[in-house]
């Protein structure tokens, strides 16, 4: 089987279109980068990093610290899929980021998006 595309884009090509798409939503790029953070266990400094390093998404996610244990409840659809039906897990972490932005983007407070 072969790997999808995304698999192999750089993060630093995919960064932008999320901070764009809540930024169009009066959300903000510090926002987008809790989120990231949150959910891969990046800090500040990590997450630049694998930015200036232009890393494709697979290698962002494999080189991740600590994938949230709250990742687990994310459930719902990202382009017509339902993320908690995803097989491929590097496709559902990528979808699971995906679904956290929609809900930034909707204008979903933060502490839901976090599942705090």
């Amino acid at each position: 089987m072969t790997k999808h595309r995304i698999f192999a884009m750089p993060f630093a090509r995919v960064y932008p279109a999320y901070v764009q798409k809540a930024e169009r939503k009066n959300r903000t790029q510090r926002e987008v980068d809790q989120i990231i953070c949150w959910l891969t266990g990046y800090d500040e400094a990590g997450l630049r990093q694998q930015l200036e390093l232009k890393n494709d998404v697979e290698t962002f996610f494999a080189q991740a610290p600590a994938f949230h244990p709250n990742a687990d409840l994310i459930k719902g659809v990202v382009c017509g899929v339902r993320v908690e039906e995803l097989e491929d897990p590097l496709m559902r972490k990528i979808r699971i980021l995906d679904k956290l932005i929609d809900e930034l983007a909707k204008g979903r407070p933060m502490e839901k998006i976090l599942r705090q």
